[in-house]
């Protein structure tokens, strides 16, 4: 599936917003219907999910990731949960990093595997025990903050402070994927990334909860190559002007700029054009790890941009080093109070 998300959303809203405002209403009665009243099943090991409130990304992924090399470093075993967005399969599967490609798993799922065991399911309930049965001890999942169908021990909401939840309207009108008031209802903790203010009223509103605060950032690793070079940047990702952003820290000099859609799948006709652009011009081409792997193993000129581009790898970094700690800690606590509840039995 590509995420395309409208400019609209990410503005002061305007008369698309309150047009779609019925649609919107009656989308947020549903969605705050299946988060309040879904069944949610019971799986015997801790489970963390890192969403966000809004469509589009806000550094779920790197967050993931970070939480997954801290209990690592504790000697846990953790798992991925990945619904498998931009992929074909629609089956529960374990994803092979060495095998599997985009084009079937997605994207994200690539990159998690890399890390930890990782397992696609659009039935995250199905996809959960399957990690179980792979020797799992900790399930990260990663979105999947608004469905009801799975218990979670500990939800940690990533929001983006430059863009914040966007016009605050509900889909299809603004970028909000249920109520606000029902989302905050089963947040653990929200953690801040980035250096705006957009954010700023919803982390009050979450702090008089009583909803745990935390703050991180998404760090470039050094690129020292790219010091006032002259770039081609393309990019597939939720917001492609935070990539943006991190180039000009890195130095770089974004000559051109080419946002694909969300997860989208690089046409032929598209990669020679950015192949013949930068070639033109003398630009190094640059892009993100998600966009490399959909490259990868895919058709046509793909293997010669996958070659020619400079990948911008980025680690998300909390301000507390011990946040994923705590984190790993509260669900484990959590979670023994749910089996307990449970009879430790799955449901």
């Amino acid at each position: 599936m590509i995420s395309e998300a409208p400019p609209f959303w990410w503005t002061r809203p305007g008369w698309r917003a309150w047009l779609l405002s019925p649609f919107s209403f009656l989308y947020g009665r549903i969605a705050g219907y299946r988060m309040t009243h879904g069944r949610r099943a019971s799986v015997p090991v801790p489970v963390i999910c890192v969403g966000n409130f809004t469509v589009g990304g806000a550094g779920k992924t790197p967050t993931a990731l970070a939480i997954a090399k801290a209990a690592k470093a504790r000697g846990l075993k953790p798992g991925f949960l990945s619904r498998g967005y931009g992929g074909s399969l629609d089956v529960t599967t374990l994803v092979d990093p060495h095998h599997h490609r985009a084009m079937a798993v997605g994207d994200e799922p690539l990159l998690l595997a890399r890390e930890a065991t990782t397992v696609i399911s659009r039935r995250r309930v199905d996809g959960a025990k399957r990690l179980v049965e792979a020797g799992v001890d900790l399930i990260i999942m990663d979105d999947g903050f608004q469905s009801a169908r799975l218990a979670v021990d500990y939800a940690l909401v990533v929001i983006d402070t430059v863009r914040g939840i966007g016009n605050g309207h509900l889909v299809p009108g603004g970028p909000v994927r249920a109520p606000i008031d029902t989302q905050l209802r089963y947040v653990s903790a929200l953690m801040t990334v980035g250096r705006g203010n957009a954010a700023d009223r919803l982390v009050r509103r979450a702090a008089r909860a009583g909803k745990g605060i935390f703050v991180g950032a998404i760090v470039p690793r050094p690129e020292p190559d790219l010091g006032g070079r002259r770039v081609l940047a393309y990019a597939g990702i939720a917001d492609p002007d935070k990539f943006y952003r991190t180039l000009d820290e890195l130095g770089a000099e974004v000559v051109v700029r080419h946002a694909f859609g969300d997860h989208q799948h690089i046409s032929d006709d598209e990669m020679a054009d950015l192949l013949d652009t930068a070639n033109r011009q003398g630009l190094q081409l640059v892009t993100t790890s998600k966009d490399i792997v959909r490259l990868t193993g895919n058709h046509g000129r793909a293997s010669e941009l996958v070659f020619l581009s400079k990948v911008i790898e980025v680690d998300m970094v909390f301000d507390d080093p011990h946040a994923p700690d705590h984190i790993i800690d509260d669900a484990i606590k959590a979670s023994k109070t749910r089996l307990f509840s449970t009879g430790g039995k799955q449901r």
